[in-house]
């Protein structure tokens, strides 16, 4: 049983979609309780990183996340959700993240010709720089994005593909159970299911103890 983390600001709908429809059982819940009943949790998200912040704080879910993952159980942050799993952003002022992974979100520049819009909205490919069990078997193809801040200074052993959008945006990070994607693998096709199917592996292999 994989969860779905409903702390009011994630595309619930899609990504429960594309769960069903490669055949995984979960449940949507802003309970710790039934959260912690899982074998591996996604993280959605839409929105603003504060305002998600303070969801997550105000339902105790970013304590239970970090005990999440000290579990060794897989948790996976998608679009919004991936940016939450860093140590702050500059989105509406300065704000701490949930800090599993090392980096900073910033905003997208914008060039001096007015060539790069922001927001980043649509399909762009995918470039890999290291293994990953979350990248098995997937072709470097294009996926979908929407967004107007990415990850900066981050720990580039973590990063595991990027694309390029005025800057090189990090797509796909990774550091022992701790997963993201800047896109929606739930509306990036065959790459995007293939990718979402391999987190569910991920998950089924993990050896923590619930």
């Amino acid at each position: 049983m994989i969860g779905i983390v409903d702390y009011g600001m994630g595309n619930l709908f899609s990504v429960s979609k594309a769960l069903e429809r490669i055949g995984v059982p979960y449940i949507i819940s802003d309970s710790a309780e039934e959260l912690n009943e899982t074998r591996g949790l996604i993280l959605p998200g839409v929105g603003s990183f504060r305002d998600a912040m303070t969801l997550l704080k105000e339902k105790k879910l970013d304590e239970f996340l970090h005990a999440y993952v000290e579990s060794g159980r897989p948790l996976l942050g998608i679009c919004l959700g991936m940016q939450l799993l860093f140590q702050e952003s500059e989105e509406n002022g300065r704000t701490q993240g949930l800090g599993l992974l090392k980096g900073r979100v910033v905003r997208i520049p914008i060039d001096q010709d007015d060539r790069v819009k922001v927001p980043h909205m649509g399909w762009n490919q995918l470039t890999f720089h290291q293994e990953s069990p979350v990248l098995h078997a997937v072709e470097e193809g294009f996926v979908y994005f929407v967004h107007s801040y990415y990850v900066d200074r981050m720990d580039k052993e973590a990063l595991l593909a990027s694309t390029v959008y005025s800057v090189e945006i990090p797509a796909v990070v990774g550091r022992d159970n701790v997963f993201g994607m800047q896109f929606h693998p739930e509306k990036s096709s065959r790459v995007g299911m293939q990718l979402l199917t391999n987190f569910v592996k991920a998950m089924e292999q993990s050896e923590a103890i619930l």
